[in-house]
């Protein structure tokens, strides 16, 4: 074996895979190259543990021959025969290599090895990738030569381990500070994070529609109902509009006890406000059908809800607002406020569905097909009063 190449692929690795745009490019290049240097690959994969809130760990599976296939595993796979009857399960728990050929009696313990065996697989090789904090994750390694790996490949396989951590760990990092940022700012927000917008003070204008909503009886229900009840009706009432508002390309900015902030950005160049204000009248409609379906069962009562929206477009600043190193990626401007107001107009008019006249101007529709003309209302911190629409098929 040419042990300057191996050291090519160390390096290769280390630096960052860069022949390689994505985690599945390097998975095929680096046992593409191993294959080369005389390593009799047939299937490898590398597993790794995530920090997400819907997803346990992610695999990166190589076959000869064929593209590199990725999956997921949910919350509770550590929990199923497939994992506890795993190699892997060894590895992970124990952070030790683990070596089996899958013809041997005492394999048929482990069902993927029996999987193997039927493929035609001699050897497998299951080794631990130890990150920097110490938190191991794992890689698999089979052959179907007929006389396994030999002691010199398994020792190549064996050395390459530190590498292929080293950017494991790098790709699961960013993949992490991604996620996060998404999972508690936003898409856009966290994006615009990551790429350096993290001084205070540094905004951008942004013309959107605005969306926000509230929970009708709240503080009643957080009164009467023990406080984990509160938090899983929370949780089942704002499903019933983050689905239809990022389905719509909105994004959702805030969580405010029970209200909810998010915008539908207008593109600059070329931007429709009238598409983007009829994607948002979809996604209301379809999180008020979603919210009068929500029942929560609390002992033999079945709890029913309501809420409200307004819904209003204009230009808002958009970026990092705080104190000292405590910021906040949000929007602010005279639109937010008068939404906000629009708000709690919803509640006094029992509606569900209220706009601005400029929201009800720019949807699709004709005005008058689609809105009702509610009345002029003063509107606290506005020196003039403000016209509200209500949809015209919420009419009583």
């Amino acid at each position: 074996m040419d042990t300057s190449k191996l050291r090519d692929i160390k390096d290769w690795l280390v630096d960052g895979a860069r022949s390689a745009a994505t985690p599945s490019q390097m998975m095929s290049e680096c046992c593409e190259r191993l294959v080369g240097l005389g390593i009799p690959l047939w299937r490898v994969g590398v597993f790794v543990r995530t920090l997400h809130p819907d997803i346990a760990g992610r695999s990166f599976i190589w076959r000869q021959g064929a593209e590199v296939e990725m999956g997921t595993v949910d919350f509770g796979f550590e929990s199923t025969p497939a994992y506890t009857d795993s190699p892997l399960a060894l590895v992970f728990e124990h952070g030790r290599e683990f070596g089996a050929d899958p013809r041997h009696p005492q394999a048929e313990r482990f069902p993927i090895l029996m999987d193997l065996r039927a493929e035609g697989v001699t050897d497998y090789l299951a080794l631990p990738m130890t990150f920097i904090d110490r938190a191991v994750h794992a890689s698999s390694w089979t052959t179907k030569s007929p006389r396994g790996f030999t002691d010199a490949q398994l020792n190549a396989i064996r050395s390459l381990m530190p590498a292929l951590a080293r950017y494991t760990e790098i790709v699961t990092l960013r993949r992490t500070a991604s996620m996060l940022l998404d999972t508690y700012v936003g898409n856009s927000a966290g994006e615009r994070i990551l790429g350096g917008q993290i001084r205070r003070g540094h905004t951008d204008t942004l013309d959107a529609a605005i969306w926000l909503s509230d929970l009708r009886g709240f503080t009643p229900l957080s009164d009467r109902l023990p406080a984990e009840n509160v938090v899983d009706i929370l949780n089942q009432y704002f499903d019933c509009q983050v689905d239809p508002i990022r389905e719509q390309g909105g994004e959702v900015l805030k969580f405010m006890g029970d209200g909810l902030l998010a915008v539908f950005p207008i593109r600059a160049q070329g931007g429709d406000p009238s598409e983007v204000c009829g994607r948002v009248l979809t996604a209301a409609r379809a999180s008020r059908a979603r919210v009068d379906a929500l029942e929560y069962a609390v002992g033999d009562i079945g709890e029913r809800f309501r809420f409200g929206v307004a819904l209003h477009v204009g230009r808002l600043l958009y970026g990092n607002i705080g104190g000292g190193n405590r910021l906040d990626f949000t929007c602010i401007g005279p639109a937010v406020n008068l939404a906000a107001r629009l708000e709690k107009m919803a509640a006094q008019l029992k509606r569900t569905v209220v706009a601005s006249e400029a929201f009800a101007g720019a949807c699709p529709e004709p005005l008058t097909d689609l809105w009702t003309d509610l009345g002029e209302f003063p509107i606290a911190g506005l020196t003039t009063a403000q016209r509200v629409f209500g949809l015209r098929e919420e009419g009583n």
